[in-house]
């Protein structure tokens, strides 16, 4: 990797390059050059990005977007070009690479450990949503398409149940059924957006905690980070997919599934400072949408994890029999304990 950190514009030759992070798609690398300065380095996952001119494209439109709201060199990613002056590297054979500015006195947290760090994740993630609002989301490439299309999930699943490849459908048949009844509700977002009721955003499709980072010494957010899924889509379902892994009391492969439940006190926090980093940006029914957001992506990721589990754990890595079955079962009891406290994830967005 010494050799295709060389062939971008750094400050001073590279010294050393070692693996980064704990990222499963992309290989990432730390690169500190005879200066001290520090860079990331990282090979984009070409079988699962497959227009990687495409996805680049995206990250350099909208990281010029952010940088021109808020110039701040730690509260955007700065692409480095290569020598020749382009956003990222291809050699044909060895693959596609970039590199950015290092974020110094930054941290990344995988799990929040207090309300303060999930809501931090949230102002970040509504900065980002304010900061873009006047971006034209239909000029990105969608990345991976139908990614959020939960009908077509469901039409997969469907799919799955008929050919039942591996007679696994009569151990997971309760599961089955739970995701079928809900069914009919999975495209009202999608179509709401198709009829115009809610407009196109540019959205990050992978709101994590960990893919924020924070201040070192302060937790206050600074960036956002892991851009590779941003593409056009709907606001909701960004903060649906922060609440399913955020404010969930369990691990998303817990076995016990008492366990399993929506925190209202995490679910407030990241309503009230996302909403609040919005500000005026969302429109009053993309508000009220925000808790069907929440509930969609749960069910979709759920739907997504049996489906696989149906199809013989071909998409998601497992580490134990039925775990693929394990982790759907998490997410449709979440699902019930949100139908349970809808009316409370209702009134804090209209608080």
């Amino acid at each position: 990797m010494m050799l295709q950190a060389q062939r971008f514009q750094l400050d001073a030759p590279p010294v050393s390059c070692q693996r980064y992070g704990s990222g499963h798609i992309n290989e990432t690398y730390l690169v500190v050059t005879g200066s001290g300065r520090r860079y990331i380095l990282q090979k984009i996952n070409h079988a699962i990005f497959q227009d990687v001119p495409a996805l680049m494209a995206n990250i350099a439109r909208v990281t010029r977007h952010l940088r021109k709201a808020d110039p701040r060199p730690r509260h955007v990613l700065t692409l480095v070009p290569t020598l020749t002056g382009e956003d990222f590297l291809h050699e044909p054979g060895a693959g596609y690479f970039r590199v950015y500015d290092f974020v110094e006195d930054s941290l990344c947290l995988d799990r929040a450990e207090s309300p303060a760090d999930f809501a931090a994740s949230a102002q970040a993630f509504g900065h980002f949503q304010r900061m873009l609002a006047g971006f034209d989301a239909a000029a990105l490439s969608e990345t991976i398409p139908r990614f959020h299309d939960t009908p077509n999930r469901f039409r997969l699943l469907r799919q799955a149940i008929q050919q039942d490849a591996l007679g696994r459908l009569k151990t997971c048949r309760r599961e089955a059924d739970f995701a079928l009844g809900l069914e009919a509700e999975a495209a009202r977002m999608q179509d709401m957006g198709r009829r115009g009721q809610l407009p196109l955003r540019v959205t990050h499709n992978d709101t994590k905690l960990n893919n924020v980072l924070l201040d070192a010494a302060t937790r206050q957010p600074l960036c956002v980070i892991d851009l590779d899924t941003v593409m056009p889509g709907l606001a909701g379902n960004d903060f649906g997919d922060s609440i399913r892994f955020g404010a969930s009391t369990a691990a998303e492969d817990e076995t016990d599934l008492d366990k399993v439940t929506l925190s209202l006190p995490l679910y407030q926090a990241y309503t009230a400072a996302y909403l609040a980093a919005c500000g005026q940006g969302l429109t009053p029914l993309e508000r009220e949408t925000l808790p069907l957001g929440a509930k969609l992506m749960t069910l979709e990721c759920g739907v997504r994890f049996l489906t696989d589990y149906l199809q013989g754990d071909t998409y998601f890595r497992v580490h134990r029999p039925g775990h693929n079955l394990d982790r759907c079962r998490t997410q449709f009891k979440l699902v019930a304990d949100m139908q349970a406290k809808w009316d409370h994830m209702r009134r804090a967005v209209q608080g």
